[in-house]
């Protein structure tokens, strides 16, 4: 959210709202700071000391010189504004951050300038623009009180022990923080200090003290250069020797009721006290204005850096900005914020973070702020409330801290790419930092600066006056450092400076002569300042827009999948909730693969579903001016064709209107629209407006406090407030109440919305815990409507996969779903912690968790025997043992895994596992039963110990239980996984044991075990092996050794130890020569087993799940039963086959992340080899005389035979050249198959040669050459589907249609044949 939209076209016209003056009030003298107490107050109540002790605010321990007062607000001008009331507090606060701060002669005191923003509650923003000077302080009774502060500071150094008392700082979050900022102020003051300050501090008769004062002036919009060059001027007015032309009055009079704000598209040039100074503003059609210089966002931080920062912005993540300057925060955020374009961050927005507000940084939502370091403080010692999600932006020192595991930018590198080339037509190099620090790549770590510390404190000097760029340039750029000099008496100060500490002082000269060269151009040329704006302004625009081209080409076609569910505005925002207001799932699906993993996460945010919700009221309501801009670009876009071709091609596509939108600024610049009236005498009586140089004076109120009346424009301001009424009787004619409708869209826009800012006036314990309790609430609401979301996405799905409508969640939608969950789980249990240990709040919990349980352990452990284990015993010889669930077991199996090394890391695989398992809800309800380590780990209003809210919070968990999720074992591939296998033989029929040596096989989505002897008999084997992934097929066999050789396996049970999953493999067969078709080894196609119920959970998996049980009697009833079962009719047969070729066309048309395993559908259970066994089975001559029952297998390798002496015989020479190709390969694999080395039975075989000739696309040309061969007649039956030439041509078509996809053959079916 830019400048424009905190100023519609209705506000009132003026530049500047009011002008205000903060400093010390020598009425009440010295105050301490009042928040600083009462944030002390707080800290104290936290760690259960005394409150009260320490709630004086008088802090011996630090010398008075950098103690915080208590600032106020001396003046402001006008009283008060309607459309915008003065905030005092929170102008006093942003104006003065640390409060007063007090200096003698021996200290730096050159100006500063920083710039502030206050949002509203209702979003929309006001800009505030400070110059902070220096005041010799004149009052001596605050002279006399300094001097006592420093007496009695000296007294309680004596008595006191130093080395002692530094070491008794606690180790709490915000404590370290409070210390940060307390620290040293700068090593340039202690090392310049005489040895007599540092023994006595301040002595009134010897020095001389200073006060720092603040000018500030208040904007509906972010001017800044205009202000900044305003309030300089006005400051050197007071300073300079000889009185500025006019009384100061004019000048600020002038500037509050004679200037008004540009008109969009228009420039304006109004004067200052010495020079006039110009502003533009943008026009409809443009970006809206950003003044910020961003160049120098972009060499603060390097521009790999930057588009890191953003895009953790555009995914809605925490982002702390951390520098010791005021104006870096506030351009580094701006800056960001202004790139969002055509988005606008939705949540907490504080560029600059009042030390008295630091709890904020405890907020469980997404948040921008600011906070201000000082130097000598080391990034380790900010410990700060969570850093789970935490962007960690280091300013000064040009480094960044990322969260883990975020999408990158799509086309990151290009991008990077075209940043540094718009830098470099400027003559900025793109990844160094500021020039004192530079060489600092983006990647490097903060501590790899190559100057020493020494040269570092040398150049500190040298670098303020480098980075003061009065301009908002590039720090160290030669014009800024021009303008800096020009006209005051810094370069001689520099020189004397930079002769001491041994710098060179040739850059210095020649910046000399290049002034001289400066003063004697022409009058009509532009000033260098003013070149240097203009360039600034430019570079600025330019770099916008590629920011905002890559937005129009990602969201090109974005209006196609805005759903217009509603009628009128009235029924869209009652029911905003339920509605779905933008198709995802189309969108995804519509989008280049490598902007998924970032796309998918950046559709699920706030400011995205804000920007949609704009696009959708738009058809009631005027659009939003962002919304505006950024559909008129779409329309030219497409207007000029660009999209078409390109559609769905993650070609990267450059910014085309970089020459024209520099343009349109330089033109607004040269030819000046509108100048505004200047500054004059005002109506003062005679003696009124004189001023004691280096003195800013008390201004005369009655003079400022209103406007002229008879201003040509002040009629617009009428006009607007007019036009403001009739609108407000139109809306009330819509009869939707304008609060109603802002109530609603604040609910509509949940919690960020209305905890935009925090309130900076009233910090009383009371308004803490109620912004506290917003939190729980959002919190609250957040977990429902993510839960619900993952629910209604997984239902969705697997509802597709029973056949009811169209599939809406990919894979990786599911992930980002997954991540934002975890995220939202580390923001509930780092929020209102006591005190903060590693990075992730829900692992700190649960170790603590885990070290009490492990004592409680031990001490049974030393205590009698318990009895548990017995009853398991009896059962256990056969079925596979129900496993524990237990959040300690899988707290260790996280523990183990050496592949990832963080807190964040763990705890997130931690999440991901327990909703595989289906037990987060069980697990969290398990930690938080310990209600005496919450209480520990907890403060009073923490979400975790809210009862009510909590309970709920693990019901809505619950209900995730009711999809099945591989979250766990799809996410980490590589780990070593414990596998139990266990094999049930059917006793009935054949000897549980058998004397072979019999081994085993398992093979997953991700890979197989390899082949492992299982010891003699013995039916249960555990295995160590990498993630196999899903489960598919399992090889059993043995080697036919001793006289006990024949097995008949019922099935065989493996489960994964980590995740609970356990799949059933069944068989139903002989594995023995001269038995069953004489196999030696069988492929066992896999199927999870759905676990019983909780109460059944006893009886560990021992039935197999009802709706498969058929599948080992299919087996059985084909073959060697053959006789026995029910025969399916040829009708069905023929279904089943369409079934079976349908579903693996279906799982070929599945994204390919999400498609499962190919070998259950070809050799599964109502699989294509089932259905063409059916097929082959039907009217089959299978059993003889005696018994001995006959395999298909049997038929086809007598039709081999035929064809192979026919062949030799000459027959099939007068056959069609193709028909004998084909005949050959027949052969050729029949052949192959029947020697390969495995003995797999003629089943096996069979199973083989339908995989096989699927794969090379050869079945449909095989079935003509078997039921042309004479072998048929023999062995099938008249009625035979197999003789009845429609139905096979029918099967040939139905085959054909496999011969579009590339089918893939586990290895566990094809190995050792050879092709």
């Amino acid at each position: 959210m830019s400048g424009s939209s905190a100023v519609s076209g209705a506000a009132p016209c003026r530049f500047a709202h009011y002008f205000a003056v903060c400093g010390i009030d020598t009425e009440t003298g010295l105050e301490p700071d009042e928040l600083a107490a009462l944030y002390q107050w707080l800290e104290a109540d936290r760690q259960g000391r005394d409150p009260d002790t320490a709630a004086t605010g008088e802090n011996f321990e630090q010398s008075p010189l950098k103690r915080t007062f208590k600032s106020k607000v001396l003046a402001r001008y006008p009283e008060n504004v309607e459309w915008n009331p003065f905030d005092q507090d929170a102008v006093n606060m942003l104006c003065m951050p640390k409060g007063l701060s007090f200096r003698t002669q021996a200290d730096q005191h050159d100006p500063q300038f920083h710039s502030f923003i206050i949002t509203k509650e209702d979003g929309s923003r006001t800009y505030g623009f400070v110059h902070t000077f220096y005041e010799e302080v004149t009052s001596p009774q605050i002279c006399s009180a300094m001097q006592t502060l420093y007496q009695m500071h000296n007294a309680e150094h004596a008595s006191a022990n130093p080395p002692s008392s530094s070491s008794s700082s606690s180790s709490s979050s915000m404590d370290s923080l409070a210390s940060s900022l307390d620290e040293a102020d700068s090593p340039t003051s202690s090392s310049s200090s005489s040895s007599s300050r540092r023994a006595g501090g301040y002595d009134s008769t010897r020095d001389t003290l200073y006060v720092s004062k603040a000018l500030c002036l208040i904007t509906p919009m972010p001017f800044m250069h205009a202000c900044r060059r305003f309030l300089s001027q006005l400051h050197r007015a007071v300073t300079a020797a000889t009185a500025p032309p006019l009384p100061l009055e004019s000048y600020v009079h002038n500037i509050l009721y004679e200037v008004p704000l540009p008109a969009p598209g228009r420039s304006l040039k109004f004067h200052g006290v010495y020079e006039p100074i110009v502003c533009q503003r943008p026009g409809l059609g443009e970006l809206p204005l950003a003044d910020f210089p961003l160049a120098e966002a972009f060499s603060l931080l390097g521009v790999e850096n930057l588009v890191q920062v953003f895009t953790c912005t555009l995914l809605e993540m925490q982002i702390l900005l951390y520098s010791q300057d005021y104006q870096r925060l506030m351009t580094v955020a701006e800056g960001i914020t202004t790139l969002l374009f055509p988005f606008q961050w939705q949540h907490v927005y504080v560029p600059i973070l009042p030390a008295s507000l630091l709890h904020f940084l405890d907020a469980p939502v997404p948040y921008l702020m600011g906070l201000q370091s000082k130097e000598g403080t080391d990034r380790s010692k900010l410990e700060l409330p969570q850093e789970a999600n935490l962007c960690f932006v280091d300013i000064d020192n040009h480094y960044i801290e990322l969260p883990e595991d975020f999408p990158h930018f799509p086309n990151k590198t290009e991008f990077i790419q075209e940043l540094s080339e718009v830098l470099f037509s400027f003559g900025i190099s793109a990844n160094t930092g500021a020039p004192p620090r530079t060489r600092t790549s983006p990647s490097s770590t903060p501590g790899s600066t190559p100057s020493t510390p020494g040269r570092e404190r040398k150049t500190v000097a040298l670098r303020q006056l480098e980075d003061d760029g009065r301009n908002g340039n590039l720090a160290g750029e030669e014009l800024a450092v021009l303008e800096l000099l020009q006209g005051n008496a810094t370069l001689e100060r520099l020189q004397a400076l930079t002769k001491r500490t041994g710098v060179t002082v040739a850059r210095v000269d020649a910046l000399r002569a290049g002034v001289k060269a400066q003063s004697c151009e022409g009058p009509g040329e532009r000033t260098a300042a003013e070149e240097e704006e203009l360039k600034s302004a430019k570079l600025n625009v330019q770099l916008r827009e590629v920011f905002a081209s890559r937005f129009t080409t990602m969201f090109a076609d974005y209006e196609a999948f805005v759903i217009q569910s509603a009628p009128d505005l009235e029924s869209w925002l009652t029911n905003r909730e339920q509605m779905h207001n933008f198709d995802k799932a189309s969108f995804l699906s519509d989008q280049p693969e490598p902007y998924l993993p970032f796309l998918s996460h950046f559709i699920e945010t706030q400011m995205f579903a804000t920007f949609i919700d704009n696009k959708i009221m738009s058809q009631w309501e005027e659009k939003e001016p962002q919304l505006r801009v950024f559909d008129a670009r779409i329309d030219k876009a497409r207007l000029y064709n660009v999209r078409a071709p390109s559609l769905r091609s993650s070609s990267y596509q450059r910014c085309s209107i970089l020459k024209e939108s520099a343009q349109a600024i330089e033109q607004r610049l040269m030819k000046i629209d509108h100048t505004a009236i200047h500054p004059h005498l005002l109506d003062m009586k005679i003696g009124q407006g004189r001023y004691e140089q280096g003195y800013f004076p008390k201004l005369q109120a009655d003079v400022l406090n209103t406007g002229p009346t008879n201003n040509k424009w002040s009629h617009r301001t009428a006009t607007t407030h007019r036009r403001k009424d009739r609108h407000r009787q139109q809306t009330e004619h819509l009869n939707l109440d304008n609060d109603l409708k802002e109530k609603y869209m604040q609910e509509a826009r949940s919690l960020g919305k209305n905890l935009r800012q925090p309130k900076l006036s009233d910090l009383s314990p009371a308004v803490i815990a109620q912004t506290n309790w917003k939190f729980v609430e959002g919190l609250l609401k957040e977990c429902r409507m993510k839960t619900k979301r993952m629910l209604v996405e997984k239902m969705g799905r697997e509802a597709v996969e029973l056949g009811h409508g169209e599939a809406n969640i990919t894979g990786l939608e599911e992930n980002t779903l997954i991540a934002s969950l975890c995220d939202l789980l580390e923001r509930i249990w780092s929020h209102g912690l006591q005190v903060k240990q590693g990075k992730s709040a829900l692992w700190s919990h649960l170790l603590h968790h885990q070290a009490r349980e492990e004592k409680l352990e031990q001490q049974q452990a030393e205590s009698p025997v318990s009895h548990v284990p017995e009853r398991r015993k009896s059962d256990c010889s056969i079925a596979m043992p129900s496993p524990r669930v237990s959040l300690i077991q899988d707290m260790r199996h996280i523990q183990s895994m050496s592949e990832i090394k963080t807190d964040v890391g763990r705890a997130r695989a931690w999440i991901r596992l327990s909703l595989e398992k289906k037990v987060l809800s069980q697990h969290l309800k398990q930690l938080l039963s310990g209600q005496a380590l919450t209480r520990k780990l907890y403060k009073r209003y923490a979400f975790l110990r809210c009862e009510e809210e909590k309970e709920q919070f693990l019901f809505h968990l619950l209900s995730l239980n009711t999809v099945d999720y591989f979250c766990f074992t799809s996410v980490f591939t590589t780990i070593m996984i414990p596998y139990r296998v266990v094999i049930i033989p059917i006793k009935k029929l054949s000897n549980a044991m058998t004397t072979s040596n019999p081994w085993v096989c398992v093979s997953g989505e991700l890979g197989d075990s390899g082949i492992m002897q299982i010891p003699k008999n013995v039916l249960e084997m555990t295995f160590d092996c990498q993630n196999l992934g899903k489960l598919t097929t399992v090889q059993l066999g043995h080697d036919n050794a001793g006289l006990l050789a024949k097995w008949l396996v019922d099935c065989v049970m493996v489960r994964n130890e980590i995740t609970g999953h356990t799949y059933r493999f069944p068989c139903g067969r002989w594995l023995g020569k001269g038995v069953d078709d004489g196999s030696l080894e069988r492929v066992l196609i896999g199927e999870l087993v759905v676990p019983c119920g909780e109460e059944d959970s006893g009886r560990g998996c021992r039935t197999p799940p009802l709706q498969r049980s058929p599948s080992q009697t299919r087996r059985i009833s084909i073959t060697s039963l053959s006789g026995r079962g029910h025969k399916p009719t040829s009708a069905q047969i023929q279904e089943a086959i369409g079934e079976a070729v349908n579903n693996i066309v279906k799982h070929f048309h599945k994204p390919e992340k999400e498609r499962g395993s190919l070998t259950v559908l070809l050799c599964g259970e109502n699989s294509l080899v089932a259905a063409l066994e059916q097929f082959f089975h039907h009217g089959f001559k299978s059993a003889r005389l005696f018994q001995k029952t006959v395999f298909v297998w049997d038929f086809v390798e007598k039709a081999v035979a035929y064809m192979e002496s026919a062949d030799q015989m000459g027959d099939l020479q007068e056959t069609a050249e193709p028909l004998g190709m084909t005949c050959q390969s027949l052969c050729h694999y029949v052949n192959a198959i029947n020697s390969t080395p495995r003995n797999i039975g003629k089943d096996g075989k069979f199973q083989l040669l339908v995989c096989l000739g699927a794969r090379d696309r050869l079945l449909p040309q095989w079935l003509p050459l078997l039921v042309e061969c004479p072998v048929i007649l023999r062995m099938y039956e008249d009625v035979a589907l197999l003789r009845d030439r429609t139905t096979v041509n029918a099967l040939i078509g139905v085959l054909e249609t496999l011969h579009d996809f590339p089918i893939t053959l586990e290895a566990s079916l094809v190995k050792g044949i050879d092709l």
